[in-house]
């Protein structure tokens, strides 16, 4: 909640100097009125696919599992994956009482996502069959996955994913939540050049 492109300018800004780092808005991917994880996977592959070489993606949370997603549709055009705290079979539950949470939230939090509170709800609404575990194997690339170390939703099924992939990794970031980006952005840069 709350996040956006620049809240991952200070872990770029401690990437090695010359690094290319492109941070797209994710409600750039959204059709007002039409928050469905299709939609938004499709827009996302078209932007993707506007880049000419092969990606390096890094994502957090929903972006993570964008980047597995696209990873897993075009193992081709992908030379590596930073996954924080990703989810590759989504978690009914939790979805279901995050969504009931998110009803007694005020508009106002949603805000600096650039989606209403409305269609944040079909977004997660949307996901919530979603499940990557047989087609986990057309990854090709290394993966890091990394999880805060006071992240424990997501940590779970984040050391389960990096043993599924072939090329999987796992690192803990210290001193972080969820919003590894924001918590830690010297220890995530650090393991962002190092996975």
């Amino acid at each position: 909640m709350g996040q956006n492109a620049a809240s991952w300018e200070k872990t770029i800004s401690f990437l090695p100097e010359g690094t290319e780092a492109v941070c797209p808005e994710l409600s750039d991917f959204f059709t007002e009125g039409s928050c469905y994880y299709s939609s938004m996977y499709a827009a996302f592959c078209d932007y993707c696919g506007g880049f000419s070489q092969s990606l390096n993606l890094c994502g957090l949370s929903l972006g993570a599992v964008l980047a597995l997603n696209y990873a897993i549709d075009f193992p081709q055009r992908v030379n590596s994956l930073i996954l924080i705290a990703p989810q590759y079979d989504m978690p009914k539950f939790l979805l279901k009482v995050q969504n009931l949470l998110f009803r007694f939230m005020p508009e106002s939090q949603f805000a600096g996502i650039g989606l209403g509170k409305k269609d944040f709800i079909t977004l997660t609404n949307s996901m919530a069959d979603m499940d990557f575990t047989d087609r986990l194997q057309q990854v090709r690339c290394p993966v890091g996955v990394l999880c805060g170390e006071k992240d424990s939703v997501n940590q779970k099924a984040a050391v389960k994913l990096a043993e599924k992939l072939s090329n999987g990794k796992f690192r803990t970031i210290e001193n972080a939540g969820h919003t590894v980006n924001t918590d830690n952005p010297r220890d995530l840069a650090e393991a962002i050049m190092t996975l």
